[in-house]
């Protein structure tokens, strides 16, 4: 388009934004006029395609401000990605897709944003994708500058710059008002010059002047390097009782308010008709927008353990490997590789290893939009990392419905001498607010093999949680392997380590070593006790449950004990209408100290004597 085109494009826009936020009586209508003319001129600039919206080679455009939706989808709907009525008529209804943030899966929109701060490290995700790919797309962010307070945009800038992303191009609509007044004055950032330390190029221009916006894309696009265009704005721009006033931010105009900025614009107040449509919408979820791709992998030849080693061996052994067979398998590390043991990946296919550095926010948000991006994707931390401090970013992760195998050692008390900052204790409860992750907790190396090289086969959000320590491989009462060449790993199943029927031993993990040495002693002195491995404590085998719970059921974890494996299978006994003989559950509930691993069991009455004390007070006669 050309700037007379782009200027008329910029003014329907406007009118769309004030009557879809009109309409639904919410939104967000100012920092959408501020952003308007930077988005429609960015969708005519990029590389896109309205008729085929996913198509490979088209650019990536993600707003990390999500709020400004209302810009997003009018621009949408002038380019002809999605329908203009069912825009205004549908804004914010539980039975539209357009709802008060944008979603990934709308055509045009590739990230689903709200939570500010998480778009660039998005971005440097999907730049990183077309260098592994040998892509030629280009990556646009367009952010906010109140945003850019936040230390995750840090943590994607520094990373831009260490991988020379000079496909990655940041506009920041910087109209200097945030929801309590000023940005510059809530919380000062020298944007400009943070952006030129981190060594990023910088263009600053007038962000409703369509030459100089066009201009600064064309020059960003063929630098060479990251850029950021500095576009300063004016929020509620185009209506004169709106322009810079900060009560704007996130409030709909009323009718009088709306007659008098459609008439400024020179646009129809037709309101009434979409307000008509919008009253007979009906009051349902709206259809899921989710994307995925067909996995293209060989998993390989499952490695078996014969002697004792560690869970985490076993893992970044198997990731390694995938890697070895298969292009689209990457790993991202927090500087622990020889940790997590991703060093064997670096040592045998280091164009797979992305290392972040201690950046955890911006690693998880990076590591979700790598996987979407047609790679197998890994993120390996400590439990405490990759799992408690990156909540909210893998909870975006799942609302974007990514391919991410979030694989965490050091979980539980096996950590080390390091102590309470570092003990994980929530590696199964806190997944379960994501609601779209699965969680596996393997036995031993040998079931760690085959847990990962089975996630890297399936669409979906993984957690794969591991200790510390070297343990021996579970072996049958036979001596032989349990989990051997033989066993093949299905999600959800319970694994009967030992049938009994006096009593039935559940736990999972760490625990589990101790657990045998337990109950094996306690058999041979004539007490049938059973001992089930729970290695996918989130999805119950049923059946399996069913026929050990009608005894009496010890449930041991090294996790936090109100939250963990026992609090999901006394809720799943409850829905199943079972109610055990006797139940007990042994786990951590407080703060461990410091201390080696033997020794924290032995507080938490998790080691070989305390699991023999506890299930000798379940045999005992009330």
């Amino acid at each position: 388009m050309n700037v007379e085109q782009l200027k008329e494009t910029a003014r329907q826009c406007r009118g769309d934004i004030l009557k879809m936020t009109s309409v639904a009586q919410s939104g967000h209508p100012g920092g959408s006029l501020s952003s308007i003319d930077l988005l429609v001129s960015l969708y005519s600039f990029a590389n896109v395609y309205p008729e085929n919206p996913w198509n490979e080679n088209r650019d990536r455009i993600i707003i990390s401000h999500g709020h400004i939706s209302p810009a997003v989808y009018s621009t949408l709907a002038a380019y002809g990605f999605v329908d203009r009525e069912k825009v205004i008529s549908g804004f914010r209804h539980p039975s539209s897709i357009f709802e008060g943030h944008i979603t990934r899966g709308i055509p045009g929109v590739e990230w689903t944003t709200g939570n500010l701060g998480q778009g660039l490290s998005a971005g440097v995700g999907m730049a990183l994708a077309a260098k592994l790919k040998n892509a030629k797309y280009h990556v646009f962010v367009l952010m906010s500058d109140g945003e850019s307070a936040k230390g995750q945009v840090t943590e994607a800038r520094r990373t831009a710059t260490k991988y020379k992303l000079d496909n990655l191009t940041v506009l920041i609509d910087y109209n200097d008002i945030q929801i309590s007044g000023r940005a510059s004055e809530i919380m000062y950032v020298n944007i400009l010059d943070e952006y030129k330390a981190a060594g990023w190029k910088v263009i600053e221009i007038n962000g409703h002047d369509y030459e100089q916006i066009l201009s600064a894309l064309k020059i960003a696009k063929n630098d060479g390097s990251p850029t950021v265009v500095i576009a300063h704005t004016i929020i509620g721009k185009g209506i004169s009782f709106m322009e810079d006033k900060p009560d704007y931010h996130g409030k709909p105009l009323n009718n009088e308010e709306l007659e008098k900025a459609l008439k400024e614009l020179n646009i129809e107040n037709d309101i009434e008709k979409f307000l008509k449509i919008r009253n007979e919408l009906p009051i349902v979820e709206h259809e899921k927008t989710k994307l995925e791709y067909e996995i293209n992998l060989v998993p390989g030849k499952p490695r078996t353990y014969a002697e004792k080693n560690d869970n985490r061996t076993a893992l970044g052994r198997a990731i390694a490997d995938l890697a070895l067979a298969n292009n689209n398998v990457v790993a991202v590390d927090c500087d622990l590789k020889g940790s997590v043991k991703l060093n064997i990946l670096e040592h045998e296919r280091a164009d797979r290893l992305i290392e972040i550095g201690v950046q955890e926010h911006n690693a998880a948000t990076l590591a979700g939009a790598l996987s979407v991006e047609g790679f197998i994707t890994f993120f390996a931390d400590f439990g405490v990392f990759g799992i408690d401090e990156t909540f909210n970013q893998h909870r975006l992760n799942a609302i974007n419905n990514t391919n991410l195998k979030v694989v965490v050692t050091h979980c539980g008390i096996d950590v080390g001498e390091d102590g309470k900052t570092h003990h994980a204790l929530n590696y199964i409860s806190a997944p379960t607010a994501w609601y779209d992750y699965k969680v596996i907790v393997p036995a031993d190396p040998n079931q760690t093999d085959k847990a990962v090289r089975y996630v890297a086969t399936k669409y979906g959000n993984f957690v794969i949680a591991v200790g510390r320590s070297k343990v021996d491989p579970i072996k049958k009462e036979d001596g032989t392997l349990f989990f051997d060449e033989n066993y093949g790993f299905e999600y959800g199943k319970i694994d009967v380590l030992r049938d009994g029927n006096d009593l039935v031993v559940i736990t999972m993990g760490s625990v589990i070593p101790n657990a045998i040495e337990a109950v094996d002693e306690l058999r041979k002195r004539g007490k049938d006790i059973a001992l089930l491995n729970i290695s996918c404590p989130l999805d119950l085998d049923e059946e399996t449950l069913a026929r050990y719970s009608r005894t009496k059921i010890l449930v041991l974890e090294d996790h936090n004990v109100f939250n963990g494996l026992g609090s999901i299978i006394e809720s799943k006994l409850f829905e199943m209408k079972i109610l055990p003989e006797k139940f007990l559950k042994v786990g951590i509930d407080r703060f461990p100290v410091s201390g080696n691993y033997k020794y924290l069991f032995k507080i938490f009455g998790l080691d070989k004597d305390g699991i023999i004390k506890s299930i000798n007070l379940l045999l005992e006669d009330n």
